[in-house]
């Protein structure tokens, strides 16, 4: 994992969502799900806004996103 990404905030995470074309579609809990028009669907585990992920929960939800680092850097969530 980048280490850019350590410090990605769930409010973050969420924004480059839905810059990316996600919509907010239902949550249950403390998970959202983010679903995109080309059927690709992503679990946001949100507890606090500003709260961080744990990496293996942001490389999961990043692949789930289908990004790559062209992606992450046109999103503006590495350098």
């Amino acid at each position: 994992m980048n280490p850019e990404l350590r410090n990605t905030t769930t409010r973050k995470f969420i924004r480059a969502l839905e810059a990316d074309g996600f919509a907010y579609v239902r949550s249950k809990g403390s998970h959202r799900v983010y679903r995109h028009a080309d059927g690709r669907r992503v679990v946001v585990a949100y507890h606090r806004p500003g709260a961080t992920f744990p990496p293996k929960t942001l490389t999961s939800m990043i692949v789930g996103a289908g990004w790559d680092q062209d992606d992450l850097r046109r999103l503006g969530l590495i350098l």
